[in-house]
Formats: structure tokens, C-alpha cells, sequence
């Protein structure tokens, strides 16, 4: 590249002011062309298509809103590419990793010598990790090393399970020098992110070093390639038409990107021998950015610098202090003096040299001073490449292999080449191929053709030279010529054709292109063309033509095919027979075939069937012959005769068709046998089959009463008899029967008689003895499980001795009830017993009793089951009803004897009720004096069962006797007392305490359920005089009444007497008010309801409730609660009726108060299910009015 005019190659060509710090909507606005649009990957030049992420890395062209941000002629003395400088992006990416830091072991910087290998290591600790982390490696700013992986470069990843560390390998194999540089590694999961920065230093091995070009590290890397895994800026070149470079002699980079057009910028970076164009217009893009002032740096560095390879390029910055200390860093990396940086102090300046300039020093700069820094880009630029031996003119001629040579002054140069000014691209399927060989080009084209006759140019960075290509064709001679054939049907037909020249060609028939296919085959060697075709069908015969490509010669031959008639009897079955179904029409089409068509001729017992408009009659076509009959009858059925004839021969063929019909209806069936739900009916077949064997009958019923028939069967029913099922009991039915053959179905049969299914019931269960005397049985049983639709008329019990099998009725009518008593039994004698259901059917199977029964009463001695809460002490409280119910057993009925503490009962207290299973004991109010122990006795002749129960009646405890003063102290008063006389007859569990200041008397809880006798009151307020109670507390609450100090205490104060001020009374009177309203409530019928409110007043306020302005008085209904002001009213378990307008008034001498609420019931369980489930109360309201109107008896 030429030498920038008037500046010296440390000064950049426009000097800019730095940019601020971090601009992040600038960065969206002019990024790189997103990978979605097609149309900025083309202009991010060709990639090849296994590497689809290669335009994103090697992309160069501005993205769409950059050039609609920069028109030509309108650009700012600014420019920027709108990215971050590289050390703005170090800072976001440290800040990162400092917030989710994800690297365990980071890869460091290390060196190598040429030839030699090298490996980097990161790894990542995966125990707060789901699954496996992303990790790319990049190679100086954006390059990425995954798509390099080849020989030179191998990626590893490997996981330790036993300590949960991904480990993540880069090898470098056999380094060269232009692998030095700064690399990269990123690692993603999520949203978390973390990055480090490493540089690689490649050292010359000992002996002579190589004159290496940069450039030659950035071929195109191909997939199994030698140079698979070197470096790749091919993604760089775009399509472009050559244009004439003229030589400049001084070329100003940097004005002529700021004042071309964006979609220059690639012509101009290839032109010029920029490698890094993106780095470019970032800085260019960042140079609009306004001036932000420092305050450590009086000059900043320019945003950029170029310098030619091999030159020197020096950094300057001046310091608003000199004592602030400098830094200079690359890519994040901090620069130590050395042969190569060298750094220099002047006044307030501070240089860095950078000698011997190399591609690797094309990077990010940035100097930091104090918390300040400012940063620039450098920009090292290749001489350009000239074409030292020009293209030269050729001529070929069609099939032949071209080849187009050029010499540059550079070896393995990036060179391109265009055909007709589109650069060529080539590929693994491309006749283009390019080969280099040091400083040679040649651009080879297998096959040519004439298509490729065009202008070819090859274009370097510092020339061009271009070439015509001429491709012309070969004289044709035509050695053997297509010959016309006459083949049989089925033969194999060949049209053979051989040319002077090897080329391709086309085949048609009858003027139309020919296309290879399973049946014909085209065949091309050589010079020699072939049309095959296996077996010949008529469709092949036609006029053939075979015509070379890009020749006006053609070859033509005809193909005559011919062929015997033939009759396709295949899809008529084994006997030729055609079935046709009586008062149908019949059309029979036969194909037939032959070249040329044969002529049909149909007969019957010797006699023609012409062709015409009869009702049988024949129909001939080219491929097929057709026998057609109108309304077919049965003497149709009969052999008909096919004859075909041709030139090529005849055929003949036979024919039987039967014409069949459905059958008659069957006659009516007979119902031989009925149950519950069941019957068995029988018929014949039908007098006529239809001439078709009875395949089957479909069987129907129907109610007597209704008009609809009902299929039974949906498999034909093969014989003549059939069990119809599940039908209803006690209603009439008729069947019908339908004959089937391979015709149809027959007309119904006429109705059965109609029949009623009945059955009796079933056995009745559970039959027990009830009870045996001397004389008689009595027996007991359950009604049967099933009764059926005949019902229940009675049961029969009936009973036999034992050793005999007479059984004997036992009632003589049929009794209703499940319990019976056998009479007039003899003593000690043994019976069976069994009992019968009867209904109109008849009588049931009967149920008979397991074993015999000795008739002789039974001596059950007496036994007394208590109930298991009355094993132990039965407590009550006064007032409350006592109902003891005992359960016992024994025979004959046995005596009850009931005593307390031993004396007997008085029953005008205590009410006694026996029956033959239980006694009950009931008192309607219980008082302390029924409490004792209740005793007992079931007598049963001679023996005796006892049991005593222990009942408790309690009350509320009485006050305690005694309640004193023992101490007073400080803040403390010291209380004692004794126990009451009467603890309710019940333990005490407890007291509570309560004191009262002298002046109000208003009493206040000090301890609530305290269990000793003895107590210190504290906290008590210094100066006031009180007075205390005590309540006793037993299981049925605090006593009624509480015992009082009768004595005061006095918290006086310590060395000086107090006098009460003298305060007249406040008036605490007020009129009543609700300081809580009533709400309108839903509710649910069956569940209780309550209305809540709050109401304040002095004197104390009388609560009424009301109900549509009528006040509830003593209704069981309500409930009505008043507790601190806050007024209840219950409503139990309500019902739509309930549903109102309620009124709570509130009245004292001072006023009266009235506040209103609604209350709406709504219907049971529909209601409430509805208003769990979600439903608004409004939308269930209209519901149940729309169902209260439809069916208010439901409702």
C-alpha cells in the first residue's frame, strides 16, 4: 500500500477526541449485518457452505442502518462503526466475570518456538451447573477458532464426574510465526458470562529464519486439507466487477473511507491491503462521538494509527500531571519495555515506539492514567501485490481442458479471479479450479464448453491482467445412423446411433423429449448412443429423433410394434360366472387387446347379440368389448360367447351369468318359552332362497304398544332359533325374523303373537329363629334381593318334622310380614323350617333354616353390656338432661332391679323404662342430689347379673372463704386466701384475680387460672389505693360470685405525701352509634347465617333485632349475641324464606339508632357447590331463578 501524503508514519492521517466511555445504543445502531439477512451475506463476500459462521466472523460490509446513517456527502467530520473501543468491551467483560465469575483455572500466556506445539487449559466448575457450558476460542478480536480445527489446531473437552471440573483444551500443532498474537476464550452459561485474555509468543528456532508473509496464513481452509486449521480471511473477498486500478503514487486510507460510500469500503480495504476493514469503521464509526473533556490527559491519543509492515509507529499522549503514573496495554494485556516497545518521557508527554511493526501488532492500544484511559486501534498494512507476468488469449475447443497462468510479485498472494467481470468462485462440484504454485496462479476449467467462452481477468492489491478465452465445437460426423424397426409386443426394442465426436445429445418421440425411466433406458459411451427399451408396449410405437448437442444434425427411425388379440377373463373368478341381481342392469366390460384392434363378436346358444339399442346387447371399443342387459331377468342366466379376430390372429372366450333375487319372507316365529328378561323363539326358512343360498336371519322386537322395531342381532344368526335378552319385565313384546342371502335382505316376517316376560322372585334371606317356647317358633327373614316387575303378593312358611319329607304349611293365607309364629308344636319334638316368596309368576325358590329347631323354651342367663362411656364416671352438669340407655340380654324376659347407694330409686325424680333388650334411666333436669352410684340387677330365674354406674352432677364452685392482704411493697401487694366451702362438686382448677382502683372501682384481670392460694400483684401504679377479688374456677366455670378484700392497699410514695387534686366527674354519656355497618349477605339454605355489627352509646344501648320491621322476639331460630359492643344475630340453618331485609336498633335515654342490611337464601347444595366452584353470585341468582321458574316443585 502507498505511504499516506504529508504524514510521518507514527502520526494518523485526522486526529479525532477520544470516545466516551460506553455508548451501547450507538452499537446496535451500526453492528454488523445480522446472519438472518440474506442480502448482507452476500455482502459480506462468499463462505463456504459447510461453514456457515464464517460470514458472521469474516463479514465486512456495514449493516443497513449504518448506511442509511452515513448517505454519501453527508458524513461528520466523526466517524464510527458504533462498538465500544476493546477496552471498554475488557471492562464489561471483567465486570462479568467478577459478577459470575465460572472460570476454576483460567489459560495463560505462554510461548513456543516454531515447529513446536503448545497447549492451553480452562476449566469450569460444574456443581451449580445444569448442563454443559458453552466455550468458543478467538484468535485477536473476532476470529473463531472452532471452524480452524484441522491439523494445526485441536479443540478438547473433557469432564471428571468425581470432582464435577469441565476441562477445556486448545492445541496448537507445529506453530509458525504468524500464530503469535492475542487469543481469547468465553465462556457462556445462561446468563452468565466470563472471558480471559492470553497472548501466544512464537520465537524463531535456531538456524535461518524464513521470509514468511503474513498474508500466506490466511488461506481459504478447506475440510481434510493439508492446510485444514490455519487462519482464514477468504470470508473478507466480495464479488465485485473489475474496475482499472491506476497507480497513486500517495493515497490518504483514511480520506478515502471518509468520503466514500459505504458499500465501497470492502472494494477499498481489498484495494488497499487492509486486513482488519472492521476494526477500520469502528474507528471510524467512534470518531462521531463527542469530545468528552479529561481530567488526567491534556492530549489523547488519535483513534487511530496505520504504519507499513516492517515500519515504526509511535504513540504520544500529554498528562494534565506529570506525576500520575502511565500504563500502556494491548488488548487488555499490559506492553513491558522491551527491544520492541520502547517508552520515553518528555515533560508532560509520553511516548511509546513500537519498532519492526508486524500483522500481530494490528491491534487495540489503550494508556491508563490514574482512573482514566484512553485507547486508539493500529492498523498495519501489507505492500500491494502486482501481476509480474500478464493472462494471455487462448482458444480451445469444446470438452477440453483450459488453463489460464499468471505470475505475481508475492508467492501465495491473495489473488481473485473474474469471468466477464463476476469473480469466480470455485467449489467441490465447480469445473473452476484454482492452483497456486509459489508465485504462479493458474486458473484451470475442466471440460470447457462453449459457455466458457468469455473475457477472464485476475486482480491482485496492486494490478490487474486480463485474458479471452475462445471455445469452439468440433466438426460432426455421423458414422452410424438410426434404423427404422418392426418389433412384436413384448420384444426388446434398440435404436443404436454412433458420432464422429464424444458428446451428448437428446432423444424425442413424435416431436416430444424422451425421459429415462424404469421401462427405457438411454445409454451414452463414448461416441456410441443407444434407446432401449425391454419389453415393447404399443404406446412405444412412434417416430424417433436423436439430436447431438450444440449440433443441427439429427438422426431419425420409426418403430412399428404389433400384437395378437387377447381376452382379459382375469377379474371374472375361476368359472367365468358374473352374478347380476334380478331388475338390475348389467353392463360386462371385457378388455381386450391386439395391434391393430381386433373386432368383437358376442353370441348366445348360436345366435348373434348384434349391436343396437335392444335390451341385450353389445358394445366394442378399441381396448375392451361390453355385453350390456337392461332390467336383468331369470331367463338371462346362461354361457355367453366372446370371439376376437385380427390380422394377427383370434380368441375366444365363455361367459356364464346367473341372475339371483333376495328371498320371500320367512313365516311368523313361535315364542316357545318366556322368563324375566328373556324368551326362546323358533321359525322355518323362507318357501324361495332367491337362488342364492340363506346366508343368515336378522331377528326384531318391538313393544305391543309402539311402532318402533328394534334390531337384536347385528351377526346373521345362522339357525332357526334365537334367545332375545334384556327386556323389561311385565311389558308385551313381538318379534319379527328377515331372511339373508348374498343378494339382500327378504321383507320382514309377519309379527309374532305378543308374550310378557315374568319371573318370580328370588329366595327371601336371612332367615333366623326369632324366639321357641314349649309350643310354638317364631321365625323372622329378610324379602328377597330381587323382586322383579310381577311384584310381591306374600310369603308362604312352611315347616316338617324331622325324619320325614312332609312339609306342612304353616299360615294358610299368604302373610305380608317377615315374621311368623308356628303353633300347636309338640314339646321337645324337632322341625324344619323354609319359607317361599310368591308373586304372579308363582313361588320362588325356597330359603330353608340351616338346621333343626327343638321346640322347647331356652334359659339365656342374664348379661348386661355397658356402654363403654358409662364404664367410667358420668359427668353432667346441672340442669342438663340424663338419658342412660343399657342394653342387656337374657330369656325368658328378665327382672330389673334399679338402686342408688344401695336404697331403691324414687321414680318421681328418676324415670325407669324397660323393655325386652334395654333399660333406660332418664332425668329431665339434673341436680346435684341425683349424683351416686346407680346399681343394677337382671334376674333370670336363678341367675343374677349385676353392673353399677357412677354418675356426677356439677356445678359452678362458690366463692373463696377468705381473701387478705399479707404485704404490701414497693409496687407489690402480697395476696392470700382459702379455698371455697363448695367446689361444685368437682376439683378446682383454678382462680382468677382482679383488682380495682379505689376511685373508679373498675375491675381489671391481674392473673386468670392460677392454681395456688397465694399470689403477688405487681406493676401497681404509685399513689393509687386498690382493692382486689378473687373468683374460684372449676371445670364448669368461674363462680358466680367473687370474694373481696376487705381491707385496701395503698402504693404510697417514698418521703413525700401526695395530694389528690379534686377532678369533677366527666360526663360519659353518649347517643348510640354504629361504628360498624351492616353488610348485604348471601347465604346458603341448611347452613347458619350471622349479621354482624358494632354500636357504641353510654348508658349501655338496648340491642333489637328485626326482621321487615317486626322485631324477633323468643324465635328458636336466632341467636342473638352482644360481646364488647360488637352485636350478633345467628340464623339457624335458614331457609329461602328466611331471605329479608334486617334491622338492628340500638336505644339508650340519650337516642335511637337503626341500621338496615339484606340478606338473600340461596337453594341448598346447586348453590353452594356452585359458589365453591367459582361461579359469580350473580350469575348463580340468575340460574336458580331460571330453574325456580321451570320446576318450582324442585326447587
Amino acid at each position: 500500500m502507498p505511504e499516506p501524503t504529508k504524514k510521518e508514519e507514527n502520526e494518523v492521517l485526522a486526529p479525532a477526541p477520544a470516545p466516551p466511555p460506553e455508548e451501547p445504543n450507538k452499537e446496535k445502531e451500526a453492528g454488523t449485518a445480522p446472519a438472518k439477512e440474506p442480502s448482507k451475506e452476500k455482502e459480506a463476500g462468499p463462505a463456504p457452505a459447510k461453514e456457515p459462521n464464517k460470514e458472521k466472523e469474516a463479514g465486512t460490509s456495514p449493516g443497513k442502518d449504518e448506511e442509511d446513517a452515513s448517505p454519501p456527502g453527508a458524513l461528520p467530520p466523526e466517524w464510527s462503526i458504533g462498538e465500544p473501543p476493546a477496552g471498554e468491551e475488557q471492562d464489561k467483560q471483567n465486570a462479568n466475570s467478577q459478577l459470575s465469575t465460572l472460570f476454576v483455572e483460567k489459560p495463560q500466556g505462554g510461548a513456543v518456538k516454531v515447529g513446536e506445539n503448545i497447549t492451553f487449559i480452562a476449566k469450569v466448575k460444574a456443581e451449580d451447573l445444569l448442563r454443559k457450558p458453552t466455550v468458543k476460542w478467538f484468535k485477536g478480536k473476532w476470529m473463531d477458532l472452532a471452524s480452524k480445527a484441522g491439523k494445526h489446531l485441536q479443540l478438547k473437552e473433557t469432564f471428571e464426574r468425581h470432582s464435577r471440573v469441565y476441562t477445556f483444551e486448545m492445541q496448537i500443532i507445529k506453530a509458525k510465526e504468524n500464530y503469535a498474537g492475542n487469543y481469547r476464550c468465553e465462556v457462556t452459561y445462561k446468563d452468565k458470562f466470563d472471558s480471559c485474555s492470553f497472548d501466544l509468543e512464537v520465537h524463531e528456532s535456531t538456524g535461518t529464519t524464513p521470509n514468511i508473509d503474513i498474508r500466506s496464513a490466511f488461506k481459504r481452509s478447506g475440510e481434510g486439507q493439508d492446510d485444514a486449521g490455519e487462519l482464514d480471511f477468504s470470508g473478507l473477498l466480495k464479488r465485485r466487477e473489475v474496475k482499472p486500478q491506476e497507480e497513486q503514487p500517495e493515497v490518504d486510507v483514511w480520506e478515502l473511507l471518509k468520503n466514500a460510500k459505504p458499500s465501497e469500503y470492502e472494494k477499498i480495504a481489498f484495494q488497499y491491503g487492509i486486513t482488519d476493514l472492521r476494526g477500520m469503521l469502528r474507528r471510524l464509526k467512534r470518531m462521531r462521538r463527542v469530545e468528552k473533556k479529561s481530567a488526567a490527559f491534556a492530549r489523547i491519543l488519535d483513534p487511530a494509527y496505520q504504519v507499513d509492515k516492517g515500519g515504526r509507529v509511535r504513540f504520544v499522549v500529554e498528562l494534565a500531571d506529570p506525576k500520575l503514573e502511565v500504563k500502556w496495554y494491548k488488548n487488555g494485556q499490559e506492553i513491558r519495555p522491551s527491544t520492541k516497545y520502547i517508552f520515553e518521557h518528555k515533560g508532560c508527554e509520553r511516548i511509546m515506539f513500537i519498532n519492526n511493526c508486524v500483522l500481530t501488532d494490528d491491534s487495540e492500544y489503550y494508556v491508563t492514567a490514574g482512573d482514566e484511559k484512553c485507547s486508539t486501534e493500529l492498523f498495519v498494512r501489507e505492500p500491494p501485490v502486482m501481476v509480474t507476468k500478464q493472462l494471455e488469449d487462448t482458444k480451445a475447443y469444446c470438452g477440453e481442458r483450459v488453463e489460464l497462468e499468471c505470475e505475481v510479485s508475492e508467492d501465495d498472494a491473495n489473488v481473485k479471479w473474474f469471468k466477464n467481470g463476476e469473480e469466480i468462485v470455485p467449489g467441490p462440484k465447480s469445473r473452476y479450479h484454482i492452483r497456486v504454485e509459489g508465485k504462479k496462479h493458474i486458473l484451470v476449467i475442466d471440460g470447457a464448453t462453449k459457455a466458457d467462452t468469455a473475457e477472464y481477468s485476475v486482480m491482485t492489491t496492486g494490478g490487474q491482467s486480463s485474458a479471452k478465452l475462445s471455445v469452439d465445437l468440433k466438426p460432426l460426423k455421423i458414422l452410424t445412423p438410426l434404423t427404422d424397426q418392426t418389433v412384436n409386443l413384448g420384444k426388446e426394442i434398440c435404436l443404436k446411433c454412433e458420432v464422429s465426436e464424444n458428446i451428448t445429445g437428446k432423444w424425442t418421440k413424435n416431436g416430444l423429449p424422451v425421459q429415462e425411466t424404469d421401462h427405457l433406458k438411454i445409454v451414452h459411451k463414448g461416441r456410441i448412443h443407444k434407446l432401449v427399451i425391454a419389453n415393447a408396449l404399443v404406446e412405444d410405437e412412434g417416430d424417433y429423433v436423436f439430436t447431438p448437442d450444440a449440433y443441427s444434425v439429427t438422426l431419425p427411425a420409426k418403430v412399428h410394434v404389433i400384437d395378437p388379440p387377447k381376452i382379459n377373463l382375469d377379474g371374472l373368478g375361476a368359472d367365468n360366472t358374473v352374478t347380476v341381481i334380478a331388475g338390475n342392469k348389467l353392463r360386462l366390460e371385457i378388455p381386450i387387446s391386439g395391434e391393430p384392434p381386433p373386432k368383437a363378436i358376442w353370441s348366445r346358444a348360436d345366435k348373434a347379440i348384434m349391436e343396437g339399442s335392444g335390451r341385450i346387447r353389445a358394445e366394442n371399443y378399441p381396448d375392451s368389448t361390453t355385453l350390456v342387459i337392461d332390467i336383468a331377468e331369470k331367463d338371462d342366466s346362461g354361457v355367453y360367447h366372446i370371439n376376437l379376430k385380427n390380422e394377427a390372429g383370434e380368441a375366444h372366450a365363455s361367459i356364464n351369468i346367473k341372475v339371483v333375487d333376495i328371498p320371500d319372507p320367512p313365516v311368523a316365529p313361535n315364542v316357545t318359552d318366556v322368563g324375566d328378561d328373556w324368551c326362546i323363539m323358533t321359525w322355518e326358512p323362507p318357501l324361495y332362497d332367491g337362488g342364492s343360498p340363506i346366508l343368515g336371519y336378522f331377528i326384531e322386537r318391538k313393544k305391543k304398544q309402539s311402532s318402533r322395531w328394534m334390531r337384536l342381532n347385528f351377526d346373521l344368526c345362522k339357525e332357526t332359533t334365537f334367545e332375545p335378552k334384556k327386556m323389561i319385565e311385565g311389558v308385551a313384546y313381538e318379534v319379527r325374523i328377515f331372511a339373508v342371502n348374498a343378494v339382500g335382505i327378504s321383507k320382514p316376517s309377519m309379527p309374532s303373537k305378543p308374550f310378557v316376560p315374568l319371573a318370580v322372585t328370588s329366595p327371601p334371606t336371612l332367615l333366623t329363629v326369632d324366639s321357641v317356647t314349649d309350643t310354638t317358633v317364631t321365625m323372622k327373614w329378610r324379602p328377597p334381593d330381587q323382586i322383579g316387575a310381577a311384584g310381591l303378593d306374600g310369603y308362604v312358611l312352611e315347616y316338617c318334622f324331622e325324619g320325614t319329607d312332609d312339609w306342612i304349611v304353616a299360615n294358610t293365607e299368604l302373610i305380608e310380614k317377615t315374621k311368623f309364629t308356628i303353633t300347636g308344636l309338640p314339646t321337645d319334638s324337632r322341625i324344619f323350617v323354609r319359607v317361599k316368596a310368591v308373586n304372579a309368576a308363582g313361588a320362588s325358590e325356597p330359603k330353608y333354616y340351616s338346621q333343626p329347631i327343638l321346640v322347647k323354651e331356652i334359659i339365656e342367663p342374664p348379661k348386661i353390656r355397658i356402654p363403654r362411656h358409662l364404664k367410667q364416671t358420668y359427668i353432667r352438669r346441672v340442669g342438663e338432661a340424663i338419658n342412660l340407655v343399657i342394653p342387656f340380654q337374657g330369656k325368658p324376659r328378665p327382672e330389673l332391679i334399679w338402686t342408688k347407694d344401695g336404697a331403691p330409686i324414687d321414680k318421681n325424680q328418676i324415670n325407669i323404662r324397660n323393655s325386652e333388650t334395654d333399660t333406660i334411666i332418664f332425668i329431665r333436669k339434673a341436680e346435684r342430689s341425683h349424683s351416686g352410684k346407680y346399681d343394677l340387677q337382671v334376674k333370670v330365674e336363678k341367675f343374677v347379673e349385676t353392673a353399677s354406674i357412677d354418675i356426677r352432677v356439677i356445678d359452678r364452685p362458690g366463692p373463696p372463704q377468705l381473701v387478705k392482704i399479707d404485704d404490701v411493697w414497693g409496687e407489690n401487694v402480697a395476696l392470700s386466701w382459702t379455698p371455697p366451702r363448695d367446689n361444685g362438686n368437682t376439683a378446682i382448677t383454678g382462680y382468677t384475680i382482679q383488682k380495682a382502683d379505689k376511685k373508679s372501682m373498675e375491675w381489671f384481670t391481674v392473673i386468670e387460672h392460677y392454681h395456688r392460694t397465694n399470689a403477688t400483684i405487681t406493676e401497681l401504679v404509685i399513689g393509687n389505693e386498690y382493692y382486689f377479688r378473687v373468683f374460684a374456677e372449676n371445670m364448669c366455670g368461674l363462680s358466680e360470685d367473687a370474694t373481696m378484700t376487705k381491707e385496701s392497699a395503698v402504693i404510697a410514695k417514698d418521703g413525700k405525701i401526695y395530694k389528690n387534686p379534686v377532678y369533677e366527674d366527666f360526663d360519659f354519656s353518649e347517643a348510640p352509634m354504629f361504628t360498624q355497618p351492616l353488610v348485604n349477605t348471601y347465604a346458603v339454605a341448611g347452613y347458619n347465617a350471622t349479621l354482624n355489627c358494632s354500636v357504641r352509646g353510654n348508658p349501655k344501648p338496648k340491642i333489637t333485632w328485626m326482621k321487615n320491621k317486626v322485631a324477633i322476639i323468643d324465635d328458636p331460630r336466632y341467636r342473638m349475641f352482644s360481646n364488647q359492643g360488637v352485636c350478633t344475630l345467628e340464623i339457624r340453618k335458614p331457609s329461602p324464606y328466611d331471605g329479608g331485609t334486617y334491622c338492628c336498633k340500638a336505644v339508650n335515654d340519650l337516642g335511637t339508632v337503626e341500621i338496615e342490611c339484606k340478606l338473600e337464601v340461596k337453594g341448598g347444595l346447586s348453590f353452594c357447590r356452585l359458589l365453591l366452584q367459582g361461579v359469580p353470585p350473580n350469575i348463580i341468582d340468575s340460574y336458580l331463578r331460571d330453574l325456580h321458574s321451570s320446576s318450582p316443585e324442585e326447587y
